[in-house]
Order: structure tokens, then sequence, then C-alpha cells
């Protein structure tokens, strides 16, 4: 008997509701990473704990998706989350079957290193918690990135590739694709696309606290320093925020990477899997991409120099890693900096004074100011934690954290000979990391010659200074422990300083209420736009300006397909009748004309054409279009 898989799925989706398709999707997403993850690291020698050996494999898979993806793509194998399952659960299948009579029940017996994964647990949780409870406070997408990502996801999962011919998606072809890819399949299964890219946003953030203890362990060399470290990360307001971007995916998955390359002195194969992270790195974000491979830089740099000799091992992950993007990023780099930055011959070099062409050229592509948030910052900006910051990357670190983070600087430059001894590796490391994140973030204030999204360093500030604070807090402990104070009592003690002075204001920030972005006019366009969500899934509508909002409150808009590019193009020119007859001939039941579109014909076209474009829909057009809902600042047609 032969089964009709798709017609098996359709029944399947079709009896469960979204709520339980929802569920399954956030089930989905664990086979999918631990599967991939497990596929790439079988092989290794892993940790001996049970608990750390699989769910560092989450971070595995997580990391590797984004190359996965893109071969797929590249072999014209579709990007469907049947193929994906198929593929997370070969290995582990292959390896259950030939392992079958081997295999034996885990022996529970609780370890302290059972104890601390038990209390990351509760930090993830806790996490978890609140940056869904902060995504749910409002019933839209927040600021404008979101928003653009909505269109990218939704090729994906339709589309079931990343190829925009028609320059259409900002973030999609060229930009890399890793974030579209992860977020496309998971909608595939997960219908409501706001609910998925907010749970899932926060989900990953989440488990790249599980990842960072697991790297910090392996990268100290001590489980309480790790421990400490990772509470810090948690509290620390300049870290992410539930704000939903690629950054919050290529930070979680910077984490397994460093862990697997610590791996490689204990086995040269480890250089495998991080060949493979590094690639998915490449194709998530690639100005964050940059500043982490500057970061592995420095790393490889620094255990060279400590270790005497060239860590080829590691050069080679680096290495095969950019090999490996290149199979994403061979042919994109010209068409990326028409999209995101100058045109190529802004970087074209004079031959005359050839050093200096390349500073000012450099200058131009990369000014210090650039960034949305970029500004000079003060020790207050460092020192203080607010309850009021930017959304996407926030500044600040909170009294007591710096404090301790400032005792670790002058406790490890007292003993800079320490610095020198290989099995102290990570301070030098991280204090590299250091160094060129503050000169990076301090663009503006050293008034550099040039810039890389400088605000934007302050989400990597935070893994240095929460590795740094558990110097710093075990130098006070153990120095308040001649006073016959116990350490534990300084270290809970910090930590209740710790919350109180950054956790408390970074929850206030990620549970506050945050606007829905620059591309609203105002709150009564977007009140116009949130009645789609009581249509039917998928309903056909059509916005000039805000498809990105037709798409993320659950309709159906084509905004990639060619004939709609070349319909707004012509759509200033075309009359109420034309408008109906293309809008009826491509099957749209609504029309939305809103503030948004004014706006935008005006500065294109001039105020008087778009008036006499839009205002002709407005009027009493009953032979084409009727209102079925209105607000001050939006009005939606319905197409007879």
């Amino acid at each position: 008997m032969k089964i009709d898989y798709s017609k098996l799925f359709k029944y399947i989706s079709n009896t469960l509701n979204e709520k339980h398709m929802s569920i399954l999707t956030i089930i989905l997403f664990f086979v999918y990473t631990y599967g991939l993850g497990y596929s790439i690291s079988f092989f290794l020698k892993s940790s001996d704990n049970f608990f750390e050996r699989n769910l560092i494999r989450i971070g595995f898979g997580l990391a590797a998706i984004p190359l996965l993806g893109v071969i797929l793509n590249l072999l014209h194998v579709p990007l469907d989350w049947r193929i994906i399952f198929a593929l997370s659960l070969a290995m582990p299948a292959y390896r259950l079957f030939k392992l079958r009579k081997d295999i034996k029940m885990p022996v529970l017996k609780l370890t302290k290193s059972d104890i601390a994964i038990i209390l990351i647990l509760l930090m993830f949780s806790l996490t978890l918690f609140m940056y869904v409870k902060g995504s749910f406070v409002y019933p839209y997408l927040e600021d404008d990135d979101p928003w653009t990502h909505v269109v990218s996801i939704k090729y994906a999962a339709l589309e079931k590739n990343v190829n925009d011919k028609t320059d259409a998606l900002r973030y999609i072809d060229p930009y890399p694709p890793g974030f579209a890819i992860l977020f496309g399949v998971l909608h595939q299964t997960s219908p409501e696309i706001i609910w998925t890219m907010k749970v899932f946003n926060a989900l990953i953030i989440s488990l790249g606290i599980i990842f960072f203890y697991f790297f910090a362990k392996e990268f100290i060399g001590s489980r309480n320093k790790a421990l400490f470290s990772t509470a810090a990360l948690v509290m620390i307001p300049s870290y992410l925020t539930h704000f939903i971007w690629a950054h919050s995916y290529i930070l979680t998955v910077f984490f397994p990477l460093m862990y697997a390359l610590e791996k490689i002195k204990d086995d040269a194969k480890w250089k495998y899997i991080s060949m493979a992270m590094f690639a998915g790195i490449l194709l998530i974000q690639p100005t964050k991409a940059i500043k982490l491979a500057v970061m592995i830089v420095i790393y490889l740099i620094v255990i060279s120099i400590l270790r005497k000799k060239v860590q080829w091992n590691a050069a080679a992950a680096f290495i095969g890693g950019f090999l490996l993007s290149l199979l994403w990023w061979y042919n994109k780099m010209i068409s990326l900096s028409k999209l995101h930055g100058p045109k190529p011959s802004a970087f074209s070099i004079e031959e005359t004074n050839f050093l200096a062409n390349i500073i000012a050229k450099l200058a131009k592509a990369l000014p210090n100011t650039s960034g949305t948030g970029t500004r000079a910052y003060a020790f207050s900006d460092y020192f203080f934690a607010k309850s009021q910051n930017l959304i996407n990357s926030p500044v600040g670190v909170g009294a007591v954290l710096f404090i301790l983070f400032f005792i670790a600087l002058i406790v490890v430059l007292a003993r800079y000979k320490s610095i020198l001894d290989e099995k102290n590796h990570w301070i030098a490391v991280t204090l590299g990391w250091l160094l060129f994140i503050f000169i990076g973030m301090n663009s503006v204030t050293f008034n550099l010659p040039i810039g890389l999204t400088t605000f934007r360093f302050w989400l990597l500030f935070a893994i240095p200074v929460s590795l740094l604070a558990s110097e710093g807090a075990w130098f006070l402990a153990y120095f308040l422990k001649r006073f016959k104070i116990p350490v534990i009592a300084t270290l809970l003690l910090l930590l209740t300083g710790i919350f109180f002075t950054s956790a408390v204001q970074k929850y206030a920030v990620n549970t506050a209420l945050w606007m829905p972005g620059q591309m609203w006019t105002s709150n009564d366009e977007l009140q116009g736009f949130l009645w789609l969500k009581t249509l039917p899934a998928n309903t056909r509508i059509f916005s000039y300006s805000n498809g990105e909002a037709v798409l993320g409150f659950g309709q159906s808009m084509c905004m990639w397909c060619q004939d709609t590019i070349d319909f707004k193009n012509t759509f200033i020119n075309t009359t109420v009748t034309e408008k109906y007859d293309w809008l009826k001939k491509n099957n749209y039941r609504y029309f939305i004309v809103s503030g948004a579109d004014f706006r935008d014909l005006a500065y294109y076209y001039g105020e008087n054409k778009a008036n006499i474009a839009l205002n002709g829909v407005l009027a009493d057009s009953s032979d084409y279009f009727r209102p079925a809902y209105q607000t001050k600042g939006a009005v939606i047609f319905s197409v007879l």
C-alpha cells in the first residue's frame, strides 16, 4: 500500500488546531536541532555528563541549520520541513539501530555537575518566561526589523528556497539566509507567524544561556565560575532583548562554536564540527559575523602564542568554515554592497597614496557614526542600568556588576605574569575581546576613522564583562573569607546586588510596551491593520506600502511576485478601474488604503499625484470597492 504523505499531513493539519500545531512545532524544533547536532558530533569525544553531552548537541544543530539549508538550496532540494525532519532523524535512527544491543539506561545519579546544570536550566526557564511575557505584551511586531523579516520568512516557507531573483526582499538574497531558513521551516508547521517569530526567537535567545554555561565551563576551567558568569549574562542589561532579528540567532550559536573550538585540544576531530558551525554563523547576519570572526581570530592568535605554536586545527576550522560559507557568498558580495551600502565604485582605489585611499574609502563605506543608536558613551552609560533603554541593543551594565568587572581588571593586570600561563588562556583571550569590543563601541567617543554599526557592540560587550565578573567575585569572596565571611555568603550577596542593579532594570525593559515601528504613520493605521486578524488566515489582501503587515497579521500578499512588483511600480498612474481589474484578476479579496500609502507616494511622486491615485478609491466607488472596516488611519475595502 502506497501512502500519500502530503495528503496525510494535510489531514493531520486540518484535524489539529493552531494551538496544537504550534506545540508540535516546538517538538519539531528540538528534533531538528538535536538530530542534526547528534549527526555531526556522534563520532567525537564528548562530555561524560549525560545532560551536557545532549544539551550542547541542540546548539550544534542550531548552528548548522543555515549551512544545511544553503546546501539543499544549492542542490535545488526544497526547504521543506519534512526533508529537514528526515535528515535530522536519519543518523540518530541508524545509530540507534546499529547500537540497539548495547544501549543501556543511564544510571540516574545526581552529581555536582548535574546540580549546576539544573540551576542553569532554571536560569533558562526564567529568561524564557521574561522574553515570552514581554513579547506578548502587545499583539504586533516591534519596530521595523521584525516586520521586514516576516517577508523573508514567508518567502522561505512558501517558496521553499532562498533565491530572490526580484531583489524585492531586504533580508534574503544577498542578505545571508540562515534566519529565514530556520524560521521559514518552522512556519510551515506553525501557521500563526507572529506567534512563531515571538516564541522561537525567545526560545533561541534563552537556549543561549545554556550554551554559554557549557562554553564558559570549558573556557574558564571552573564549573562554579562558569555558573556565576552565566548568572551575570542572564542579568546584564546590554545582552539580548526579545527583539526579533538575526542578531539573536547569531549570538546564540557563537557559544556552541567556541565550546567546540575549546574541545579541539582534546580531540582534533572537533575541527570538523567547528567548520560547519562557523559557516553557519557566516550565513546568518553579515555585520555581526564580521565582529565574531574578529573575536575568533583574537582567540586563535592568543592560544597560539600561549601554546608556543600555531594551532593549525583551530585555524583549519576557521578557514574551512569560511570556505564552506562561500557556497552562499560566492558572487553575492557585490549585490550585497548594492543593497546595503555604497555602490562598488565607491570602493575603487586610486594608485597614488594607496594607504590613505584605503582608509578614506573605508571611512566612507563604514562611517564611525553608523548605526541608528550610535553615540558617544560616558561612564554613567556603563555604570547605571536604566529601566528605559534601546529595545534592540540596550546599553548599560549595572553598578554591582560593573564594580566586579572593574575589580577583575585590576586583579588580572596586577597578576599580569599569570596571564601568560596557558591554563589561564581564557583571561588573555577575554582581555583581547574586551579591547576590540571597547574600541569598536566607542568609535564616536574616540573619533575613530571607521565604525561598524557601533551601538550593536553593546551586545558583545556583555560577554567579556560576564566572564571577568566571576574573577572579580572570587577575589572579593576569598578576600572577605579572611574576616570569616563564608565564600558562598559573599557570592549570594553579590548576585543579589546584581539582581537589584541590573536584572530588575533588564526585566522592566523586556516586559514594557514596545512601539510597532516607523513604518506606521499613526496608531489609527495600526488599529486598522489589526482588524485583519479577524479574517480567515491567508486571505488575499493588497497594501501598497504595508505588505509586511499584511503578512505579519497572517494574511496573504505575494510581495515577491513580479506582477505585484510591476503593479506597484505603475500604481501611481493606474485608474480606479485598472486597480480593480488587477486586484480581481489576482484574486485579492481586500484592498487597504492607509496613511503610509499617502506618505510613500507623496515622497516619490508628490502630494498631488498621491491624492489623485488614492482619492479615487476613497471616493464612493460602489461598483468596485466597498468599505469593510475603517479607522482614521486606514480604510479596508472589499473588492467586489
